[in-house]
């Protein structure tokens, strides 16, 4: 089956290009940056201004203060009938969400015929990806979507914490009839224990749109096809090694679609074969459309209400709360970062300094565990 696409909005940006033009210096795990630069990229880069935003990672900046302020989750269902609440130049966005619900941090993006929205992979833009302007504290996010059917190309729906908490649904290469469900701690990835799962039986996921569902509540996680659950995680089966924390995913996260090239000769063998090889671009279906495409109809954000199980302080929250901020990590385990909730702007020339500095806040602490990472195809 070849599906035709008008292009009726190109939008292109190139893939990760720009946040390492500003970069001044790296940054990981014990080396934070400079004050001069004091905001840690998701990339590991250090900078300011808008590097302050969506993925600066604090555990990796120079402060725990010194990204701005994550905007507070809100329900919403983006059916994409128009591309006026997507940012498609993610330099202009400042941190102010209510005029945007999503950004194009890479790659292309249109609408075709049917008001869906193509994220695009070509030999040149290196694979697109969009991110939510908010951030989901717990909830219940749905994707409603048709991924590409190619080796090599992977397409994925994932959320994403600013100290890389991920949850993911992916689909690698060519197979039709199934997706994986993964999650991450920290960024870190146990080779003996995997925590990916495949689930089959799905009817042709390039020719049919499905639902796909991350449910996430501070002591479970749940993936669902097609409203029926096909995974669950307990909070409880995630106890580490020496039994001090959780390596359960509990940070606030971006909602993140994408479709990226695994089978190129730059990504580990590993990555490769995950992917089912190498990318033909004489594929039928990328010599017909121009592109590989992830096409989606719908996403779908359901909040998650903080109470006494993730919020302290007598569960009170401040007036009129607007975002998500860090502050030390928990006193048992030394390891899972604390969140709160905040009445701090989420704007970087309202929340911040020139170089970043918080401002005085008002905050409820959110009781949290931390976690950090990348997409998991890139890390085999």
């Amino acid at each position: 089956m070849t599906r035709t696409l008008k292009l009726l909005a190109p939008l292109a940006l190139g893939l990760l290009a720009a946040p390492l033009v500003n970069a001044q210096s790296t940054c990981g795990p014990g080396n934070l940056c400079g004050a001069s630069a004091p905001c840690c990229s998701e990339f590991g880069f250090c900078g300011d201004g808008t590097q302050c935003l969506g993925g600066c990672n604090p555990l990796h900046s120079h402060s725990l203060t010194s990204c701005t302020p994550a905007p507070i989750c809100a329900d919403e269902t983006t059916t994409f009938k128009s591309l006026d609440r997507i940012l498609t130049n993610y330099t202009m966005y400042d941190g102010n969400a209510t005029t945007h619900d999503w950004v194009v941090d890479s790659g292309k993006v249109f609408l075709s015929n049917a008001n869906e929205l193509v994220l695009t992979l070509t030999k040149d833009n290196n694979g697109t990806r969009i991110s939510s302007t908010r951030y989901v504290h717990y909830g219940t996010i749905t994707a409603t979507l048709k991924t590409a059917r190619s080796a090599g190309v992977v397409n994925a729906f994932i959320t994403m914490s600013d100290v890389r908490d991920e949850i993911d649904w992916e689909w690698p290469g060519a197979q039709t009839t199934q997706g994986q469900s993964n999650y991450f701690f920290l960024g870190e990835v146990d080779y003996s224990n995997s925590h990916g799962k495949t689930h089959d039986g799905l009817t042709d996921t390039y020719a049919n749109y499905h639902d796909y569902t991350i449910d996430w509540t501070p002591d479970t996680l749940t993936w669902s096809i097609d409203g029926s659950p096909v995974r669950t995680l307990q909070k409880t089966d995630t106890l580490s090694k020496d039994g001090s924390y959780y390596a359960y995913p509990s940070t606030p996260s971006r909602v993140q679609l994408s479709i990226w090239p695994a089978g190129i000769s730059s990504s580990p063998q590993g990555t490769i074969d995950w992917a089912g090889g190498m990318i033909d671009w004489n594929d039928p279906d990328y010599v017909a459309q121009g592109q590989f495409s992830t096409i989606v109809k719908s996403v779908t954000i359901k909040c998650a209400k903080e109470t006494a199980t993730t919020v302290a302080n007598n569960g009170s929250l401040p007036a009129n709360a607007q975002s998500y901020v860090y502050t030390t990590n928990d006193t048992n385990s030394g390891v899972v970062p604390r969140v709160m909730v905040s009445n701090e702007s989420t704007n970087v020339n309202g929340a911040t300094s020139v170089h970043g500095v918080a401002v005085g806040r008002t905050i409820g602490v959110v009781g949290g565990m931390a976690v950090l990472l990348g997409l998991g195809g890139f890390l085999l």
